[in-house]
């Protein structure tokens, strides 16, 4: 370190000093604080970056909806997936068989993130949880399964009510 930076005339000194504008000015960082300060900068930067990625979000308790399964052509055979949003709500629609269906929340059970659909799964895009297509937890993040609402279907109607 150059002795005018630990003297108490360092004005003075700096003046008369040739290793004064090698330090840049009179208290000029050391290298030991512009690397500690800057690696404090960079971790603050990242802890911004990570928090930024997406909100998180809750899946609410019940959904109480219905929808017109005619008015989504992926429902129309079995194994077909459908994501709506009922009151404010993303859901993934999946019809199970003939005349069933589930309705699985897509916030996903371990930070909130969101999940999408992925081939005949789901994904989260925050941490990579999958899913299959009833909503059991198959790798990535470990987490539960993804929330799942009662749905019951009116064939008469056509009719989807999501509880």
């Amino acid at each position: 370190m150059p002795h005018h930076a630990a003297s108490p005339d360092a004005d003075r000194c700096a003046a008369a000093c040739p290793l004064a504008s090698a330090a840049g000015a009179v208290g000029a960082l050391d290298r030991r604080t512009f690397l500690s300060q800057s690696l404090l900068a960079a971790a603050a930067a990242a802890l911004a970056a990570c928090g930024a990625a997406g909100d998180t979000l809750t899946a609410p308790a019940s959904v109480n909806s219905s929808i017109d399964v005619a008015s989504y052509p992926a429902l129309a055979s079995t194994g077909g997936i459908a994501v709506v949003s009922l009151s404010g709500t993303r859901l993934a629609i999946v019809r199970t068989g003939t005349s069933s269906f589930a309705a699985l929340s897509l916030v996903c059970p371990h930070e909130g993130g969101s999940i999408n659909q992925n081939g005949t799964g789901f994904l989260c895009s925050k941490h990579g949880a999958r899913f299959t297509a009833s909503g059991t937890w198959t790798g990535g993040e470990r987490t539960t399964n993804m929330r799942s609402y009662p749905a019951t279907y009116d064939a008469t109607t056509g009719t989807l009510t999501i509880g």
